[in-house]
């Protein structure tokens, strides 16, 4: 399945729009990766523990957005628009939400 964030394919023309899919995810941090994270922060490395978390969240949304879209037909997803949030009590939790329109492509 063909996903892209832009509203066409190069060389391919969208015979049926099928609707919206989308896909979310929220996963809570571990409390050590979180602190180790936020040392890391201060001293202005990189969380490494936080972007695998990120990845994690983006592949599941996009997984869910996925499989609604084959459910429907699609064989592809244009439009894609994926946004983050950090939700909980003290932006302990990840939230990923992925958005577009399954459309069957020739």
């Amino acid at each position: 399945m063909i996903l892209s964030t832009t509203n066409s394919i190069e060389g391919k023309k969208v015979t049926k729009y099928l609707g919206l899919v989308s896909g979310d995810a929220i996963l809570g941090a571990n409390i050590f990766r979180d602190f180790f994270a936020s040392v890391r922060d201060i001293v202005g490395g990189r969380s490494a523990a936080y972007e695998k978390e990120l990845r994690k969240a983006k592949d599941i949304a996009l997984g869910e957005m996925r499989e609604q879209a084959k459910n429907l037909g699609a064989n592809a997803i244009v439009g894609i628009d994926i946004d983050y949030e950090t939700i909980g009590t003290n932006s302990s939790m990840l939230m990923v939400s992925a958005n577009g329109t399954a459309v069957v492509l020739e």
